[in-house]
């Protein structure tokens, strides 16, 4: 008899490294010659899992943007688990934007998972476990070709597969 396999469908940034970005990149600004006496700073909510970016202008956020970007990136930070808000413009030319960090699989997405899943008409189960999605059949092909699926769906967040027995 074949044994029950599973992997779990997750989505989980590491609090440090997100921190570690954000260090590299205050030093980072702090030695350009386009950034010596501005005004720019980034906050780091770790319970809400929100930056916000502020600068002088919008043209310093957009620069602070793009560094905390590819830092981000180096970092193994997947840019796609991140939600820009609009960048809000402040009467004295400053400006001020969120990024919103994506922490677990939201519940609207995770129903998306399991109706791909079920559409895929093969022998595996889809269940939601609060912030993640756990699939689980008997045959490993099966398995990876609910991930194949996943990976291909355009599902606007970030996924990854974890926990796999």
């Amino acid at each position: 008899m074949a044994s029950e396999h599973s992997f779990d469908v997750v989505c989980k940034l590491d609090k440090q490294e997100v921190d570690n970005a954000l260090q590299q990149t205050l030093h980072e600004l702090g030695q350009r010659y386009d950034f010596k006496n501005a005004k720019y700073d980034v906050k780091f909510d770790q319970t809400a899992m929100t930056l916000t970016l502020s600068g002088d202008s919008e043209f310093r956020l957009q620069g602070l943007s793009d560094v905390l970007d590819a830092r981000l990136a180096k970092r193994q930070i997947p840019l796609a688990a991140i939600t820009r808000e609009p960048i809000e413009v402040a009467s004295g030319g400053g400006a001020r934007q969120v990024y919103k960090l994506q922490t677990g699989i939201p519940t609207e997405k995770a129903k998306e998972i399991v109706k791909r899943v079920k559409d895929l008409k093969l022998k595996v189960q889809a269940t939601i476990q609060s912030d993640q999605v756990r699939i689980a059949g008997k045959d490993l092909d099966e398995l990876q070709a609910v991930q194949k699926a996943i990976r291909g769906a355009d599902l606007k967040i970030h996924v990854q597969f974890v926990n796999y027995r």
